[in-house]
């Protein structure tokens, strides 16, 4: 187990640094919705011959149905598709190869202020895992362009569940395979929904916003921030204080 930050001289307890860090993905780590999967979306309705377009903003209205496949199939839905599912499940297909592609040419940055928390988090011993719902085709090497090839010790992806997020799934296997207490872990998301998994699978957990999500239910969150820059950059022990910040990290 990681040591924790000594006092600063007041009198206090130490800090308490959290054992392990599990990142969101999309629109955690990067900007990966409104210029990634928007645009391949866009792209694979084309190549379906479908007559569907989605713009920034409604886009963004869409992202309150979790998971890509069922986002296209409710639309489709609501048009009278019949096979709303079936074409929803090939366009996903489409979708994914082109966002891989995407991904693979480097396309992708992170957000700023990551890659300093990853080198703070390190440098303090603290265990980096991922809990999402995205597929692994891209996740995988998506992580390894914005954190470094086996930065993350353990990868929770689409595949592995069964329940997308607000379920705590994603977030419950992540700590059973880190084998860490969730009362020691701190999730890092950005929405709503993603905050609400965590919560519920007993993480104290802080919440860094984008463009989709700065008007999200974010109650329950022990730290909200608009970016991992902004207003300071992010450190190790400021994670720490999430945990303080949480009941039941204060109950153990």
């Amino acid at each position: 187990m990681i040591a924790d930050l000594p006092s600063d001289g007041s009198g206090a307890a130490p800090r308490r640094l959290p054992e392990a860090v599990v990142f969101d993905v999309d629109g955690t780590l990067a900007d990966t919705e409104r210029d990634g999967h928007r645009v391949a979306f866009n792209e694979a309705f084309a190549a379906h011959g479908l007559d569907l377009s989605w713009d920034v903003e409604h886009y963004g209205e869409l992202l309150t149905i979790t998971g890509g496949r069922q986002r296209v199939a409710a639309v489709l839905r609501a048009r009278g598709l019949e096979d709303a599912d079936e074409v929803a499940a090939a366009v996903h297909r489409t979708k994914t190869d082109l966002f891989v592609d995407v991904v693979r040419r480097g396309d992708i940055g992170p957000r700023p202020g990551l890659p300093a928390l990853v080198d703070d988090l390190r440098a303090h011993g603290v265990r980096i895992a991922v809990a999402t719902t995205g597929r692994r085709a891209w996740v995988e090497p998506l992580l390894a362009h914005l954190l470094g090839a086996g930065t993350a010790e353990v990868v929770v992806c689409g595949d592995d569940v069964a329940e997308l997020k607000p379920d705590p799934e994603a977030y419950r296997l992540a700590l059973a395979r880190l084998d860490v207490d969730a009362a020691r872990t701190v999730a890092v998301e950005d929405s709503g929904p993603g905050l609400r998994a965590a919560l519920a699978a007993g993480l104290a957990t802080v919440v860094v916003t984008n463009h989709y999500t700065a008007d999200h239910d974010v109650r329950g969150a022990a730290i909200v921030r608009e970016g991992f820059d902004t207003p300071h950059q992010l450190t190790t022990a400021e994670l720490g204080t999430a945990l303080a910040r949480t009941p039941r990290a204060r109950a153990h």
